[in-house]
């Protein structure tokens, strides 16, 4: 315990509890060896990884919105197109079937066979009706899968927005990343593909269902826009994302790789450090992987970690455990690890 830092609950004189570093540290005086104990209040610091955190969630918000109004706006124009051709043209075969009627109804019993059938080749004549035969069906099928579609994107913006707790729950973690991507779409689809390798027998994980998916759209955002620089340079059409889940013990993995610019040595070690990024003004703020961490170290007693080589990509870890609480030792451990990079 000497020599590191560890974070507890206190109880003030007034009975309220208070959160509290605890560091253990040793020295020598007089001959004597002795260790000093430093309790220091955090409640302060705590507050504002709080804001921090409600502050990403706003912004992820406000760029989901556009993204997801889009993608919504998309489906929705060619259903209203379709609906109006289904419209136009069951008017232009209502007037043939009019048409039709009448000209057997004005012949009569006995000349029904005779003008009538002219007149009903020249109301026939009047549409095109193979290419309605062959076109109706088609925008039946295009309406029902954009409505479809529609649904999808509007139950996977809530799933994703899911109020956020004190407590974990028991989530399916493929079927969440899976929402997650279809919320982000609009981030990822002009520079890359999505392809996900899920084990299918993966147990239900203990998370927190809100911050479990702000963990995946930043990690999400964030390969997107390292593919977005390499597609820029014209050095690539398109990349790809793959996110890929295993278990491993009392353990849950989740690799998110991006075949985007990697990252260079000199910054490795400073990528989970607050409001620190490589992007230009308005395209990123530095919260992102320091949320990441937050969430999945100190929250989840997890750890993330990540793999790169420059100009070939990067992989980022994240390791959630399957039972309860990780001791506090584990959680250090990994936090100091995750952030050395």
């Amino acid at each position: 315990m000497v020599g590191k830092t560890v974070e507890l609950t206190a109880q003030r004189s007034d009975g309220t509890r208070v959160p509290v570093e605890l560091t253990l540290s040793d020295g020598e005086a007089g001959g004597e060896r002795f260790v000093l104990a430093t309790i220091r209040d955090i409640t302060v610091r705590k507050n504002l990884e709080a804001q921090l955190v409600h502050s990403q969630k706003l912004e992820s918000i406000g760029q989901l919105a556009a993204g997801v109004a889009h993608e919504i706006n998309t489906p929705a124009q060619f259903v209203s197109d379709n609906t109006r051709f289904l419209r136009d043209a069951f008017n232009d075969l209502l007037s043939v079937i009019n048409e039709c009627r009448q000209a057997v109804h004005a012949a009569g019993p006995e000349r029904a066979s005779e003008g009538a059938a002219a007149q009903v080749a020249a109301a026939l004549g009047k549409v095109e009706l193979d290419y309605l035969l062959a076109e109706i069906p088609k925008a039946i099928e295009q309406s029902l899968e954009g409505l479809q579609r529609v649904a999808k994107i509007v139950r996977a913006m809530k799933e994703f927005s899911h109020p956020g707790g004190e407590e974990r729950k028991p989530v399916d973690i493929n079927k969440a990343i899976d929402s997650t991507i279809t919320v982000a779409r609009n981030e990822w689809k002009y520079v890359a593909d999505v392809v996900t390798d899920f084990d299918p027998e993966l147990p239900l994980v203990p998370v927190l269902p809100g911050d479990f998916n702000q963990v995946i759209l930043n990690l999400l955002v964030n390969a997107a826009h390292a593919i977005g620089d390499v597609v820029r340079s014209g050095t690539e059409q398109k990349g790809t994302i793959t996110i890929r889940t295993r278990r491993d013990g009392d353990w849950v993995e989740i690799r998110i790789s991006d075949t985007g610019t990697g990252i260079p040595e000199p910054i490795r070690n400073r990528i989970f450090d607050p409001f620190f990024t490589t992007k230009e003004p308005g395209r990123g703020t530095g919260q992102g992987l320091t949320i990441a961490h937050a969430v999945v170290v100190k929250k989840h007693g997890g750890t993330i970690t990540f793999e790169t080589e420059v100009g070939r990509g990067t992989t980022f870890i994240v390791r959630l455990p399957l039972g309860g609480p990780v001791a506090q030792g584990a959680a250090r451990e990994s936090e100091s690890h995750s952030a050395g990079g």
